[in-house]
């Protein structure tokens, strides 16, 4: 399939064909991916694309994948969950349990646990068009999950290069795979800085690096997944979390790629974005209209999403103002707050960077950007299990009791004895 796709400078235009390089030699841009519609078009259909098994590969005539490809990693097709009992605790008042809010849940993403594993799969295929047998990544966790697990799967070896402070649930999840794990003295900025150099020097395959623009275009199946779960059509809002910036970017294009072949309705969708309040690069772009962000070093529980000089952050912010929505940010403790929100409601049990977009839709909804009335899609991008550090001490065991009638009465209290009983005769 590789002529219906090329790089080309997102600002020179130049066309670059194919081949492992993220930015414009002429410009020193970035380069993107771009397609042949009309190809596209002669190869498929929604039907077709309907027809297909439940992952990210449904969609390959709009991912770079080389001539030929075929992978049996189910990943992505993620569920989008329509979230009733959560809609009424971040509208409440009349009607908010008719709110048409869904909750896009790659926290259960294949198989690590986070949407990384959509971008990680698109750029390992072209890890193994360029000849690469050593890929790496620089990280704050997620990735560097997905990478490892699927370096193992396919037979590559691995070399991670991660913050020393990184969450231990995610420096395990990486080791676990056998792969080599790189601990830098410093922030994911500097990491990211070291990875380009490596890249520079070594025939290796970086996939948020010299493989980048391959690697982004994974992001796209959160947004081809949102449209044809809600029956191809395209929501009013989406509410995103930002660390390096592309996703939101590429859902954005995802919906564009899909009005373009026919398969949606045109529709306005305003895109917000989300980050933590200690790293907010993107979102203080918004809200204060400057056409560059000021880079931030970070100080935040969200540290999948503590990148203080995003890569696509001015790409962001110009995706967010063009739909006529917004950014926010949210402080570690409302961070904290939301993701148990999303926990007690609805059984989700999301990272940090989950709690970073949801405690966002909160303030949205009370600043009047969404409504009640609205279809709103809250991306949710990785698991909890991955962050428990950030609900250390929140929550305590009660003292072990003997296997005693008597003594479970003594513990559960008369009160609320006589209601659990009360309760049970009742059924």
């Amino acid at each position: 399939m590789s002529e219906l796709y090329q790089l080309r400078c997102r600002e020179c235009g130049k066309l670059w064909g194919n081949i492992p390089r993220s930015y414009c030699a002429d410009c020193i841009s970035p380069l993107e991916i771009v397609y042949d519609y009309a190809k596209v078009c002669e190869r498929v259909t929604r039907d077709v694309i309907a027809a297909r098994a439940g992952n990210l590969w449904r969609y390959a005539e709009l991912l770079p994948l080389p001539e030929g490809f075929q992978s049996d990693l189910a990943a992505g097709f993620t569920p989008l969950v329509r979230v009733r009992g959560l809609a009424k605790k971040i509208f409440g008042g009349a009607g908010a349990g008719a709110a048409h809010v869904y909750i896009k849940n790659d926290a259960v993403c294949f198989p690590s646990l986070s949407f990384k594993d959509r971008v990680v799969a698109v750029a390992l295929s072209a890890a193994r068009r360029f000849g690469f047998e050593v890929v790496g990544c620089s990280s704050t966790g997620n990735l560097a999950n997905a990478v490892a697990a699927q370096a193992a799967r396919e037979g590559f070896q691995a070399c991670i290069f991660i913050p020393a402070d990184l969450e231990a649930a995610k420096v395990l999840n990486t080791q676990v795979y056998g792969a080599r794990v790189v601990r830098i003295a410093g922030n994911y900025d500097q990491v990211n800085r070291l990875c380009a150099q490596i890249a520079d020097t070594y025939p290796w395959g970086f996939v948020n690096v010299n493989l980048r623009p391959y690697y982004a275009e994974g992001s796209k199946t959160v947004g081809f997944e949102i449209a044809e779960q809600l029956g191809w059509r395209l929501p009013d809002n989406v509410v995103v979390p930002m660390a390096g910036g592309a996703l939101i970017s590429k859902i954005a294009k995802a919906f564009r790629e899909l009005t373009e072949l026919g398969f949606v309705e045109p529709r306005q969708v305003k895109f917000f974005g989300a980050q933590a309040t200690g790293c907010s690069p993107i979102s203080d772009a918004v809200k204060n209209n400057k056409e560059q962000f000021d880079p931030r070093k970070p100080n935040t529980i969200a540290k999948s999403l503590a990148i203080g000089n995003p890569a696509d952050g001015n790409f962001a912010a110009a995706s967010i103002r063009a739909s006529g929505g917004w950014a926010e940010d949210v402080s570690d403790a409302e961070i904290v707050a939301a993701i148990e929100l999303l926990a007690e409601t609805e059984g989700i049990f999301a990272e940090t960077a989950g709690g970073v977009t949801l405690g966002v839709t909160q303030k949205l909804i009370a600043q009047g950007r969404i409504g009640v009335d609205e279809t709103t899609v809250i991306c949710i991008t990785g698991n909890g299990l991955k962050t428990t550090d950030a609900l250390a001490g929140r929550f305590t065991l009660a003292e072990p009791i003997a296997p005693r009638l008597a003594d479970f009465e003594r513990a559960m209290g008369a009160a609320s004895t006589a209601t659990a009983a009360g309760a049970a005769g009742g059924r």
